[in-house]
């Protein structure tokens, strides 16, 4: 049943979405869409204000995919903040917050078949987390199935995930535009994130090793190729006190290892700080 709050709309079935959103049509309104999973931030809210200022009528999707969690134990302690979100989210006019249970996004007769992504998933996260693309591909497919939305928001920090959206939305020709937005990060540099609430102060300070040693390959590429700088980058951060899990310098649009110097250079960091997993990126 929806739920008319100060400006926003809460709906939780696709039934009730698609009747909001044949409305909002009928008016030939430009929809705009914000996926997430919930725990809010700065950074989520800087997309939902972004999307506002590019369209007539924007959803945001609150919804924990279990598809894309290979650790179970991570999907139990990913944060659940409905509530907050909502109220963070209620001030917004002409916005849809669409907060469906499992079966609205994965119905029982529902066919679907995993795409070949080109390898895209199979390096970076997708070495560690075996299967995760295929869940982000799954829900994010059925999401735009359900809202066709103009243009969809997504942040850079998830910048393998942007990669294998772009690949899927040309792969089954959705009629909309993927819109890539910067990463939003605090005035220490840590980039924002749901993960962020399970830090301590102490371990957001020792996690400022990730934004370091991304400013020091930036600083030092002039010196080195980008392999000997890689092996530079990891041993400057191993001086904190992280697990790394990788640390690749690579092509942002084959996520192949980079043999040398182009404007299209990324590195990508993933890291724990204590038992949370961190992530990272910056053009380089």
């Amino acid at each position: 049943m929806s739920l008319l709050m100060q400006n926003a709309m809460l709906i939780k079935t696709a039934r009730e979405l698609s009747d909001s959103l044949k409305t909002a049509r009928i008016k030939k309104k430009i929809v705009g869409f914000v996926p997430t999973m919930g725990a809010l931030h700065n950074g989520h809210l800087s997309l939902v204000k972004r999307a506002f200022l590019e369209n007539d009528f924007v959803v945001v999707s609150i919804f924990v995919n279990p598809m894309q969690f290979n650790n179970q134990e991570d999907l139990k302690r990913y944060p659940r903040t409905l509530e907050k979100d909502i109220e963070l989210l209620s001030s917004f006019e002409n916005l849809i917050i669409f907060a469906p249970n499992i079966e609205e996004i994965y119905p029982e007769n529902e066919v679907f078949i995993p795409i070949d992504l080109g390898g895209l998933d199979k390096v970076l996260e997708g070495e560690f987390r075996p299967g995760h693309f295929q869940g982000v591909v799954h829900v994010v497919h059925n999401l735009f199935r359900l809202i066709m939305p103009n243009k969809a928001y997504f942040g850079m920090k998830d910048f393998q995930q942007l990669a294998i959206i772009k690949f899927m939305n040309k792969y089954y020709g959705f009629p909309l535009e993927i819109v890539a937005c910067e990463t939003l990060r605090e005035e220490t540099g840590l980039a924002m994130s749901s993960r962020n609430m399970r830090l301590s102060e102490n371990d957001k300070e020792d996690a400022l090793v990730i934004w370091k040693t991304l400013l020091f390959i930036k600083e030092k590429k002039g010196n080195f190729s980008p392999k000997e700088l890689q092996v530079k980058a990891i041993e400057f951060f191993k001086l904190g006190k992280l697990e790394l899990e990788y640390l690749a310098i690579v092509d942002s649009e084959t996520l192949k290892e980079a043999d040398d110097w182009k404007s299209s250079n990324v590195c990508c960091i993933a890291a724990y700080c204590g038992e949370v997993r961190l992530i990272d990126n910056l053009l380089v």
